[in-house]
């Protein structure tokens, strides 16, 4: 019994993405080839910390079209999602509908939702009401004020609204998915690990379709705040669009991002008897959290611990694979500690290593599903997607990185790793058709 449940094959049969490049397969794989980065000023949000003012916004996903297109069948529930929920639950609906899945020919107790998604802050205009009903005749916040006067100023779904759980509780709503559902809060690391468990769900026989995804920003005005105070940002005066420069040796940091994508996983023979378009094969996955002694992330062995796990997993060797999607944030010290765990990685193998952060920033727990769909459109058009903006790799990094025009891809297998400042750090390996 145990033997057959691992031998159970996970197709990826449909795909959801809204990046600052690209709403749907289409327009983000066409700025891939291209070249375009979707990084400038934003618009969205007008008080972001960001130098500059810039970052990856998804600029067509305006409050108009979030009700006439990308969830018109929902538009009662959306005064209860945050940006973030109203982007997760976009790009799920978008990947159900891509999958061809027929609502009425399914089981839906077969159906579950794992989705990543980052802590989610609320804009700090919607506490200024109530902050102003504690103030006294001078002026000054009164704390012991707050539950007689401001409690009943907040807005009524303040906790629908930012909770890192609904996206996939709106999800299963709307789709009507009874299966298993989770969330996964591990920031950048959350694509893998999200991936890992709902590869474990399907493998023992407890689901036959799983819509896993994640959604994240960086950008929301508080979120910035956190990253100008902690992680160093890029910047390019000259030429804004070209600020992140993944493992160039003029990176000065990462850009801050949003986005949000949703694979709906399929066991191989429940998708091939409604014969449905396969992309690929989701193989495996695997997470590691690493911290020195004194506290401090030890990003290099997390992510040799994640990666590994991943390829032992899958039964790949790194000789086998096509490319590495890194994480590559174009800060100084993060490419520095990632190279030096993917160098002792491919020690017997030079194989390609890209990223993709140089065409939409960081965007938290969306970022790896950005990366691992460009990766298996890419390798399934017969290319490694080239990194943008670095046009002077660092020597000192000793990575294969992959610049200029993409690379002809060698094989179909491919790994995607990311990692979080707090030294978490989780890949998926990945096969195209």
């Amino acid at each position: 019994m145990t033997s057959n449940v691992q031998k159970r094959k996970i197709a990826i049969t449909g795909i959801g993405i809204f990046s600052p490049i690209g709403i749907g397969c289409e327009a983000f794989s066409d700025s891939l080839k291209a070249g375009r980065s979707g990084i400038q000023q934003t618009i969205h949000y007008h008080c972001t910390a960001t130098p500059g003012g810039i970052g990856g916004e998804v600029r067509d996903f305006t409050d108009e079209s979030v009700k006439k297109e990308y969830l018109k069948s929902q538009r009662k529930s959306i005064k209860v999602m945050s940006r973030e929920t109203q982007l997760g639950t976009a790009a799920a609906l978008q990947a159900m509908a891509d999958s061809g899945l027929d609502q009425a020919t399914f089981d839906h107790q077969r159906m579950g939702v794992l989705y990543g998604a980052n802590l989610m802050f609320f804009p700090p205009s919607t506490m200024a009401d109530a902050a102003d009903a504690c103030k006294d005749e001078s002026g000054e916040f009164q704390f012991s004020d707050w539950g007689d006067k401001g409690l009943s100023k907040m807005e009524p779904l303040w906790m629908l609204r930012y909770l890192p759980n609904m996206p996939a509780c709106h999800i299963a709503i709307f789709l009507d998915a009874r299966g298993p559902n989770n969330s996964v809060t591990l920031d950048e690391a959350s694509p893998g690990a999200a991936i890992t468990e709902a590869m474990n769900i399907l493998e023992r026989g407890a689901a036959d379709i799983m819509l896993v995804g994640g959604t994240g920003s960086r950008i929301h005005p508080v979120r910035a705040i956190h990253a100008r105070l902690i992680d160093p940002l890029g910047y390019d005066e000259a030429n804004p669009a070209a600020s992140c420069k993944p493992f160039d040796e003029r990176r000065n940091g990462q850009v801050a991002a949003e986005g949000a994508a949703c694979l709906v996983l399929e066991e191989e023979s429940h998708a091939l008897a409604r014969g449905a378009k396969i992309y690929g094969y989701m193989l495996s996955g695997g997470s590691s959290c690493v911290s020195h002694a004194d506290g401090d992330a030890d990003v290099t062995q997390a992510v040799l611990n994640a990666s590994r796990a991943a390829l032992r997993r899958a039964g790949v060797q790194v000789s086998e694979l096509s490319h590495i999607n890194a994480h590559g944030l174009g800060s100084p010290d993060g490419d520095r500690q990632e190279a030096s765990a993917l160098r002792q990685l491919l020690e017997e193998a030079p194989v390609s290593v890209t990223s993709m952060k140089g065409y939409f920033g960081n965007a938290g727990a969306a970022g790896g599903f950005l990366e691992l769909i460009g990766s298996l459109l890419s390798v399934n058009a017969g290319q490694v997607p080239t990194t943008l903006n670095t046009d002077h790799p660092d020597p000192e990094l000793g990575l294969k990185i992959v610049t200029g025009e993409p690379a002809a891809s060698q094989g179909k297998i491919f790994l995607n790793v990311n990692y979080t400042r707090a030294g978490q750090a989780s890949a998926a390996v990945v096969s195209g058709v």
